[in-house]
């Protein structure tokens, strides 16, 4: 084996040692000119550049250019495309094409002499990877960033994998099937209604159907309303199923949960643990920032903190993120621990990869479609919160609308869901009078009155409004908020009068 150093000292002889088998790819081409419908048939997609040696892959192109026409290709019918090939005159000119057809032996075994063309391409990638990190991490010069460089190999590696692992043939309706059957059975095994993730909230779960694969859904709310907490909500609930069904020996494939990568822009890893354990105990997280419990209190915690010792939930509280790094860390994550849920907190806090930082907008759609394309190519849902502009506050009525997303139209147009957090009771406890003298007129007692009968109507009410959904209907979705502890809960059957269902889009 050839060490990396050798490679970038003897270019040469690196192409020398490269994993190619030319008698393999010689095999398989005579196979297809023999009888063009092996081409039908292959276990991978063959492409030119799978080929080792240059005139194969200019002969396989034409072969497949030919195909899609219909036209039946041979030795013959290829002959004119080739007559003034120099590359070929090196092989033996236009005989070498008869040659190719000359014994057959590539119809003995046509699929594997495809994978193993296939397989050697990789292993030739694999090595390009090395040899560029190789000569990147020789460079010295002060622009170079280690970092970065870490998080291009890593993409690089990934795309191979990604290459190795997917194919894009067009399914059978068997298989598809299969697959919508498997999506139906895992929403009645829910109780009939979650055909993705769970958020663990059922009123949320009822109107979207859960989280679902390659999903970006964006969630947006102005500085108080609780997105942070809402998303929190989500993560645990999602990661707690997956413990849960773990230990009752449920398969991965088969729950509704998710491990589930936490990226917090804004707050820190143990902030965030301080919270879901609030959460848990039913104590204060003011409390327990300020060490403001009893000895029982404590040991309700301890208990909480055991309960979920084993939870598959990951936080990453790197500041100042770009959005190529949060992808290789995704990946990462992905690949060690099987991730089926990503939550970005927040999506403003995250920079670009520099080419668009001369334009906020530009930078910010970038992003977004980063996001995007992180969720398709992992196959996961992924949550990105969202500020958004001043706009609401001029308003009479605070609810947000799809015109409020900051920045960026293009958040919107990316993404599959959008969510927006509203909170009542959070302008209204604003709006709040001086609280009246005896010796006040009744004028001022009855405006104080009004405002405490307004705040107990809406304490502890809030509304997930849907304002974009790819896969349903638009509209609200009612629940409690428990500020103390930072929880969202659905409403009791009581409360829920007055949800509000809109047609979908």
């Amino acid at each position: 084996m050839t060490d990396l150093a050798t490679l970038t000292r003897e270019p040469d002889a690196a192409l020398r040692t490269l994993p190619a088998n030319i008698e393999a790819e010689a095999a398989f081409l005579g196979a297809v000119l023999i009888d063009n419908r092996v081409m039908e048939e292959l276990p991978v997609q063959i492409s030119p550049a799978h080929f080792f040696e240059p005139a194969h892959a200019r002969i396989f192109e034409r072969i497949t250019q030919l195909m899609d026409r219909a036209a039946i290709v041979t030795p013959v019918t290829l002959r004119p495309y080739f007559e003034s090939d120099e590359g070929l005159k090196e092989l033996g000119g236009l005989s070498y094409l008869a040659r190719l057809t000359a014994d057959g032996q590539g119809l003995l075994a046509p699929r594997e002499l495809a994978e193993q063309i296939y397989d050697l391409a990789l292993l030739r990638e694999l090595v390009s990877v090395g040899r560029g990190l190789v000569e990147g991490a020789m460079d010295t010069s002060e622009s170079v960033a280690p970092m970065e460089q870490i998080e291009r190999a890593e993409a690089s590696l990934y795309k191979v994998a990604e290459g190795a692992g997917t194919s894009n043939e067009a399914k059978g309706f068997a298989t598809a099937t299969r697959v919508a059957i498997a999506g139906i059975e895992k929403a009645l095994n829910s109780g009939g209604h979650v055909s993705g993730k769970t958020t663990g909230l059922t009123s949320i779960n009822q109107k979207i159907g859960g989280l679902h694969d390659s999903d970006l859904i964006i969630l947006a709310g102005r500085p108080g309303m609780g997105k942070t907490s809402l998303a929190t909500n989500i993560a645990f609930n999602a990661a707690d199923r997956m413990r849960r069904d773990r230990a009752d020996g449920i398969d991965d494939e088969k729950s509704i949960g998710a491990a589930t990568a936490f990226f917090s822009l804004e707050m820190s890893a143990d902030q965030l643990a301080t919270r879901i354990l609030a959460e848990q105990s039913g104590i204060s997280s003011e409390a327990l920032r300020m060490g403001k419990i009893s000895r029982e209190d404590f040991q309700q915690l301890s208990y909480a903190s055991q309960r979920l010792a084993e939870l598959p939930l990951f936080i990453d509280d790197t500041p100042a993120l770009t959005i190529a790094g949060l992808r290789t860390r995704a990946r990462r994550l992905k690949r060690r621990h099987n991730i089926g849920l990503i939550v970005v907190d927040y999506l403003q806090l995250l920079q670009g990869t520099g080419r668009a930082n001369d334009n906020r907008v530009n930078e910010i759609s970038e992003i977004s479609r980063g996001l995007k394309t992180l969720a398709k190519e992992l196959s996961c849902p992924v949550i990105a919160l969202s500020q958004l502009s001043r706009a609401v506050e001029q308003r009479e009525d605070k609810r947000p609308m799809l015109s409020d997303l900051r920045e960026s139209g293009s958040i919107e147009q990316d993404a599959d869901m959008v969510w927006f957090v509203f909170r009542e009771d959070y302008y209204v406890n604003a709006t709040e009078p001086k609280y009246p003298a005896e010796t006040d007129p009744p004028d001022v007692h009855a405006k104080w009155e009004e405002w405490r009968a307004k705040m107990e109507q809406v304490t502890g009410l809030a509304e997930l409004i849907v304002a974009k959904q790819r896969h349903g209907s638009t509209g609200r979705v009612r629940m409690r908020f428990e500020a103390r502890i930072t929880r969202f809960s659905d409403l009791a059957p009581d409360d829920m009068r007055g949800q509000v269902q809109d047609d979908g889009d």
